[in-house]
């Protein structure tokens, strides 16, 4: 479970792994971090999308989840809470994988955003699974790729909808 109190500046830019982990200062938002993690994620895929081929952005995507388990490991080891409420590269990285894949449009984003803060929150199974017996950073990381994954599919199923009665 994510605690709310938030580390200090100082302790953001004590490490790399916090900054990075804390989404460069996102994850010390007073009011829902994870929420703003997420929009830190919608805000800046516009530029590695611009910046980046298809291929270029998948490698890119995959080296951030990579570090990503150990940069979270790290300050959740440093915040003594393995899924502290300001880690938040575990929204952003999947987010950004989200957003790849996307139909195009300022609302499909949003619909992915609502529904990928939705599943991220629930968290369906095997979600779940890794938030509450998978304590290191590969869990905290792998629940919020298993809330990507539902929110791509609900993408999919709404499109699929959408398509049948020809919206």
């Amino acid at each position: 479970m994510k605690t709310s109190k938030a580390p200090s500046l100082r302790f953001l830019f004590s490490h790399p792994a916090h900054l990075v982990a804390c989404g460069f200062g996102s994850g010390l938002s007073p009011f829902a971090p994870g929420t703003a993690g997420t929009l830190l994620a919608w805000a800046t895929y516009p530029l590695l999308r611009n910046g980046m081929a298809d291929a270029e952005l998948l490698a890119f995507l995959l080296v951030c989840a990579v570090i990503g388990i150990f940069v979270v490991r790290r300050t959740g080891d440093d915040l003594g809470a393995v899924d502290h409420g300001s880690i938040v590269w575990d929204e952003i990285v999947p987010f950004w994988l989200v957003l790849f894949v996307c139909p195009p449009g300022w609302a499909w984003q949003a619909a992915a955003f609502a529904a990928f803060r939705f599943f991220d929150i629930v968290k369906p199974p095997p979600a779940r699974f890794f938030d509450e017996r998978v304590k290191n950073g590969f869990g905290v990381m792998a629940d919020d790729f298993v809330a990507g994954l539902y929110t791509v599919l609900a993408l999919a199923v709404l499109r699929h909808v959408l398509a049948w009665f020809g919206a």
